[in-house]
């Protein structure tokens, strides 16, 4: 079967294929973004999530006209940076700083050697758990799929932190899998992203093993629920923009 594969826009991030979980594994642990992960993450990421080329693309689209002078842009769970690049390359002022934030060693490693040098000037890449950043100034914040592998407990304290650090008018994009609380609407989006998947190249066997080593890290919640944590939050407009199967992103306008 052909693989309809949406690659990075750069080809330096063309690395190795997705193996990982390509033959039978005798004790699956939990998924983490460990040096394995990284070398193949841009492969597993375009193969697994439905239309995250054009979320990137956009990200950068949307912090160009909502990007306000002087002020910062910050990429929580930056993983290898591409959020982070797609604003670098997007905004036009030269002082722009973007901070990069994630807590993978091997993931912010990889990162720095494969961003140009002229982009990487304008990105400051931090090695640490996210809710511990104080944020100040931003005028762009993007999480993209970065909060369904937060606890649970956690989510609500980490946007309010986020909220008090946005200038009025500032955006934060955020990038969720979703679940449903209707069973069979739930169970529809569920195997229309295991067809994409299959067609992308991946096995059943590969499908069900990530599953499970998923099942305890990554816990997606439902769009109201985001909706209403954002509200609460303090975030005066939230629009949902994209939507491919079970994976979606957000708007919030502070």
């Amino acid at each position: 079967m052909g693989r309809a594969v949406i690659k990075y826009s750069d080809n330096k991030y063309l690395m190795s294929t997705d193996k990982i979980y390509s033959r039978p594994l005798d004790k699956l642990v939990d998924f983490n973004f460990d040096e394995r992960v990284a070398s193949v993450f841009p492969d597993m990421i375009n193969r697994s999530v439905p239309g995250y080329a054009g979320i990137v693309a956009m990200t950068g689209i949307l912090a160009a006209e909502f990007y306000q002078s002087g002020s910062q842009c910050y990429d929580l769970g930056c993983s290898l940076g591409a959020s982070a690049l797609s604003m670098a390359k997007a905004i036009k002022e030269s002082d722009v700083k973007i901070i990069a934030v994630d807590n993978s060693p091997a993931m912010l490693n990889k990162a720095a050697d494969l961003l140009a040098s002229r982009e990487q000037k304008k990105i400051q890449f931090v090695c640490d758990d996210i809710n511990n950043i104080e944020l100040s100034s931003a005028s762009i914040v993007v999480m993209n799929f970065t909060l369904q592998f937060i606890a649970q407990d956690q989510r609500s304290l980490l946007l309010k932190k986020i909220y008090q650090g946005m200038n009025p008018g500032g955006i934060l994009i955020l990038s969720e899998k979703l679940t449903c609380n209707d069973a069979q609407q739930q169970q529809l989006l569920i195997d229309m992203h295991h067809f994409f998947k299959k067609a992308n190249g991946y096995s059943d066997m590969e499908i069900s093993q990530k599953r499970q080593a998923l099942e305890n890290v990554l816990l997606p919640e439902t769009l109201e629920q985001h909706k209403m944590r954002l509200k609460t939050a303090g975030f005066r407009q939230t629009e949902q923009w994209f939507q491919c199967f079970n994976f979606s992103s957000l708007i919030a306008i502070k």
